[in-house]
């Protein structure tokens, strides 16, 4: 039996606090796209205290990892579901007739997942902290896009 008020929100429930997260992994670029967008992603990341923003991850468009600075997940694994998630993103709004998409948000029980397109080959992939509020997420997000999208821009 529920205990809140007639008309309340539900809360998120909350599980287990896990031990202290890995180290941030660097994945280490080969090409020299892949090298471009290192350099603008660590400069995305390093702009941003980590209240937010747990990792980043950027991808190309069939699914593979350029580049990231990530903690405790798969890169090459998120970069593929990425490339599903904005596929599907699409075909859905297509659907809907809602225009293309933007974005491509998850929310999961210990964090989200925002999958943005930074051009025509590449994604940015946002995971976001915790305790972090969709809304919140969503702000940080976009704005690590826009900052990401200047870098790589200047280093054109």
């Amino acid at each position: 039996m529920s205990t809140q008020a007639p008309g309340a929100l539900p809360l998120r429930r909350r599980g287990p606090l896990s031990e202290a997260p890995p180290a941030a992994e660097r994945h280490v670029p080969t090409s020299a796209a892949a090298k471009l967008m290192t350099e603008a992603l660590q400069e995305v990341h390093d702009s941003f205290d980590s209240v937010a923003i747990n990792g980043v991850l950027v991808a190309t468009r069939d699914g593979l990892v350029l580049c990231g600075v990530t903690r405790g997940i798969e890169d090459d694994g998120v970069a593929a579901m990425a490339s599903a998630a904005a596929g599907l993103a699409t075909q859905f709004t297509s659907q809907a007739g809602v225009g293309s998409p933007r974005a491509v948000f998850f929310e999961g029980e210990s964090g989200q997942v925002g999958v943005f397109g930074v051009d025509a080959d590449t994604l940015l992939v946002v995971l976001g902290e915790r305790d972090t509020t969709m809304g919140m997420f969503n702000v940080v997000a976009k704005k690590a896009l826009a900052l990401l999208q200047q870098a790589v821009a200047a280093r054109r």
